[in-house]
């Protein structure tokens, strides 16, 4: 520890939805939601392509809903820095990453399948246990000016796995980075995971989307929250 990702290409897109039933999705946590508006409430659903790193390669597909820390009653967009993201899915197709992400963060990494399109609109699907579960289309953004997007980022995950909460600390660097308003369909099959995200309101326009062409990140250890 502390584990290093040298190189990974990042897909992320931003929906705003129905508060209460976002948080009725995360309760098992013991999380509050984080309210970006007086009954909304943010979830990002994101691709990862680990390319060189401690853990190997893989791909990893996440929906992260944005809660508040324990105790803070933050809210409104200014607020928004405070927050973390309590990771709910996160199928991977390595059994290397599942059993460490298991085991040192408390992630709920499950075996998926992925199929990748490296076109325009860039596109990927995950299936789990043979059953279609999520697949996202995404639109070019805008290309941001690297002197933007260049420092370095502290953000908090959460997880919650076999009754235990966790937050880990992690820090990144981008680059390459493009977005834009929109500019992402997803599709949602028939596994329980696209059920849970029909109930949110998805498929929906996003807020926003973007991609990333390098992704360098590192994780600390997990600590346990209760």
């Amino acid at each position: 520890m502390p584990v290093q990702i040298r190189t990974a290409e990042q897909h992320m897109a931003m929906f705003s939805v129905d508060a209460d039933a976002a948080q009725r999705m995360v309760d098992y946590s013991g999380l509050r939601v984080y309210r970006h508006r007086p009954h909304r409430a943010l979830v990002v659903l994101m691709l990862m392509h680990y390319i060189d790193g401690d853990l190997g390669p893989y791909l990893e597909y996440g929906t992260n809903v944005m809660v508040n820390r324990p105790g803070s009653q933050a809210s409104g967009l200014r607020g928004l820095g405070s927050a973390g993201a309590l990771v709910h899915h996160l199928p991977v197709d390595g059994e290397f990453t599942l059993q460490a992400g298991r085991q040192i963060w408390g992630y709920p990494k499950v075996l998926a399948d992925f199929t990748l399109r490296d076109g325009k609109p860039f596109s990927f699907d995950v299936t789990i246990d043979g059953q279609s579960a999520v697949g996202m289309d995404f639109k070019p953004g805008l290309a941001v000016p690297s002197r933007f997007t260049a420092k370095p980022q502290v953000q908090s995950t959460f997880s919650h796995l076999d009754g235990v909460l966790r937050e880990t600390e992690g820090q990144m660097r981008l680059s390459g980075v493009r977005y834009r308003p929109g500019g992402v369909t997803v599709r949602l099959g028939e596994h329980p995971y696209a059920k849970e995200l029909a109930a949110l309101g998805l498929p929906k326009r996003a807020m926003l989307s973007s991609s990333v062409r390098n992704v360098q990140m590192t994780f600390a250890d997990a600590k346990e929250i209760s």
